[in-house]
């Protein structure tokens, strides 16, 4: 079209009142003035430059331990994302503050491990020998072909595991595989209790045990009872029957014997919502964390998403470990407490567990350093409290043995 033509074309098009974007987009690009925002400066530089965490400008106190380009690895779930400011546990200061001082063994007494998973290879840690592709942790489970060779054939125990290092990088991870998918109740029963009695006679610092049932047995109570003694914290999962744990007729073992040095572990979302799937309980249940679709590693070097108390449980091992390896003169005790008072309280939480609140790695570290004051000395902070045992001193009164009618992974 010539210049000459063009306003007049113009002109008819708009005397007709037609819209203008039948015009060529050259004569409307000329035509226009530059937008400008109506926000303040302030409030516009707020919107379009959030902040997002970058590891490079973080200061770590013990950056030859921590890598915080983990918290963003392909395994690294919501639980962990320093982004996450409202639901996760809050890791990132604990990771600042944190300074090496012991080697922390976590069993993980599950389904097994992936011990050619590039997450966790680093972490398998034995007792007995050296960790090889022929010994990397003692499998328990009913048909067993190796002893000493754990694998994961169902993928749970890795997950499991892949969390507790999420959480504490420099964990050293004891596999004890219990579970057979094949065998019954009873049978996983009794492998349980072989891996908690190997656990506990080799002196680990932690135990994750995420499966349960909903009768007692007293070898399994025992055996606990001896981790007590011994200063052994033990982290269980409340289970996923969708139950009121307090009510007996709901108990879930060993969740539910009520021993000192057990710490009971629901599950929430990102919204802060217990799982609907989930067991809780005001007086029984110790506290909430991340159990909803959490990455993790997976065998065969993947990565996936896994729901339940299971996943919440490990969140919680992890920042048993991390506490208890910077500051390892505090008792299992003391770590149960440490944990529960620094939950951060959630009003939609404060029914379904004692603290009434979620786990809160940074606080918690927070006020392990205060408990402590970087001292060298023992100390039991928790030898006053009044925690309660009535269940498993119920339960020893009893002159029957527990029957199982359900052992099982979460």
């Amino acid at each position: 079209m010539s210049k000459q033509l063009r306003p007049k074309l113009i002109k008819v098009l708009l005397s007709l009142g037609l819209s203008l974007s039948l015009v060529t987009h050259s004569a409307l690009a000329d035509s226009g003035s530059a937008r400008k925002s109506s926000l303040s400066p302030a409030m516009l530089k707020k919107i379009t430059k959030k902040k997002y965490f970058q590891a490079s400008k973080a200061v770590v106190r013990d950056a030859q331990s921590l890598d915080l380009n983990m918290l963003k690895s392909s395994y690294a779930s919501w639980g962990i994302d320093p982004d996450n400011k409202t639901s996760s546990i809050n890791l990132i200061e604990a990771w600042k503050n944190y300074k090496k001082k012991k080697d922390i063994v976590v069993a993980v007494i599950d389904t097994g491990i992936d011990p050619d998973h590039p997450f966790l290879k680093n972490n398998i840690h034995v007792l007995q020998g050296h960790e090889s592709a022929l010994n990397y942790g003692v499998d328990f489970s009913k048909g067993k072909t190796a002893a000493n060779k754990p694998n994961d054939d169902h993928g749970h125990g890795t997950h499991v595991a892949g969390i507790v290092k999420s959480v504490f990088p420099k964990v050293k991870i004891l596999t004890l595989k219990y579970y057979n998918k094949t065998a019954n109740g009873q049978d996983n029963l009794n492998s349980t209790i072989e891996a908690l009695e190997y656990a506990v006679s080799m002196g680990v610092d932690v135990i994750n045990y995420s499966g349960g049932g909903p009768e007692p047995d007293r070898r399994e109570l025992e055996i606990l009872k001896k981790a007590e003694e011994k200063g052994i914290l033990v982290v269980a999962a409340a289970g996923n029957e969708e139950s009121d744990i307090d009510n007996k007729d709901n108990a879930y073992y060993p969740a539910s014997y009520g021993l000192k040095n057990i710490i009971t572990v629901t599950a929430h979302n990102q919204t802060k919502q217990v799982l609907s799937s989930s067991n809780y309980g005001k007086k029984t249940v110790d506290i909430s964390a991340p159990g909803y679709r959490i990455k993790s590693s997976l065998p065969h070097s993947r990565s996936g998403y896994l729901t339940g108390t299971s996943q919440a449980t490990a969140f919680v091992s992890g920042v048993a470990a991390l506490i208890k390896s910077h500051y390892p003169q505090l008792s299992a005790e003391d770590l149960k407490l440490i944990i529960k008072k620094s939950a951060k309280q959630e009003i939609t939480l404060t029914t379904k567990c004692s603290s009434g609140g979620r786990l809160d790695a940074s606080k918690a570290h927070t006020l392990a350093a205060e408990f402590t004051r970087e001292s060298n000395q023992p100390t039991n902070i928790a030898k006053d409290s009044n925690v309660k045992r009535e269940v498993a001193q119920k339960f020893n009164k009893k002159s029957e043995k527990g029957k199982i009618f359900l052992r099982r992974t979460n």
